[in-house]
């Protein structure tokens, strides 16, 4: 359902087995099960990335390798996470990858998550293979996405991370957003950057203007504790967060269905 409703209501992609989708929760029978479906359902109509990043190259490797023969048309790749690694080290590790695999590769930079940064020099360095394509950028400092840009222009397409900060992102030369918010207002979030695109920067930065308190809102608990209760209460069954994650706390689920009657969701 909720794949039929991103498709009907203007999403140009599907992300499977990212952060908003519990993938640290999941075993790996899960994941490919998750995976397989979503590029069965989507049948070809958009895009689907499959998240397969984590802290062991060789398991990373595998999982890419794996959603490749089940289809998908490009990985998601966060940076390691708590064992982490050296800028060198992170240069290391997405070429080992590259190598392996043959999909169209997204790094996906959130320190805030990780507790390490990518930075635009080794970013650089890595827009030079060939299958590495993409930055999915949620450091949230604009002045690095800048240097980014600079030095990568063509080689590198970027995407917000961040929902708060898709067109300054897109002011530099970014591609678009991989989102939280899309879930919830998938048609505002669609046009949000097909307006920057078109040259319509009103029209994109008052969509942005709009969609702020809902996203404020999506981030009053670590995510995706409160996008799934969005989805709940509009009646998507996406039933409880797993362990450690959990529910939404009543004071702040009552904000997040305020803002979302505030943009007529519910």
């Amino acid at each position: 359902e909720l794949i039929e409703f991103q498709i009907s209501e203007g999403t140009d992609a599907l992300l499977v087995c990212g952060t908003t989708g519990e993938p640290p929760t999941m075993t790996l029978e899960e994941r490919h099960e998750a995976i397989e479906f979503v590029i069965s359902k989507a049948n070809g109509r958009v895009p689907v990335i499959a998240g397969t990043g984590g802290n062991n190259t060789k398991s990373v490797i595998e999982s890419s390798l794996k959603a490749q023969e089940l289809g998908a048309d490009g990985l998601l790749i966060v940076t390691p996470y708590y064992n982490k690694t050296t800028q060198e080290g992170l240069i290391a590790h997405y070429t080992a990858i590259a190598k392996e695999v043959d999909l169209p590769i997204i790094i996906y930079n959130v320190p805030g998550r990780t507790g390490l940064n990518m930075t635009p020099a080794t970013l650089y360095e890595l827009s030079k293979l060939e299958n590495i394509v993409g930055m999915k950028e949620a450091s949230g400092n604009i002045a690095q996405v800048v240097e980014m840009a600079r030095l990568c222009n063509d080689n590198i397409d970027l995407y917000s991370g961040n929902d708060d900060m898709v067109v300054p992102l897109m002011s530099v030369g970014g591609k678009g957003v991989i989102s939280v918010v899309a879930n919830v207002a998938p048609k505002d979030t669609h046009d949000m950057v097909y307006s920057f695109l078109e040259g319509n920067i009103e029209k994109s930065y008052n969509l942005q203007f709009k969609l702020k308190p809902l996203i404020d809102a999506l981030f009053l608990e670590v995510n995706p504790i409160p996008v799934k209760a969005a989805l709940n209460l509009m009646g998507f069954d996406m039933g409880k967060p797993r362990l450690p994650l959990i529910e939404m706390s009543q004071e702040n689920l009552a904000i997040l269905r305020q803002r979302m009657d505030d943009l007529e969701l519910l």
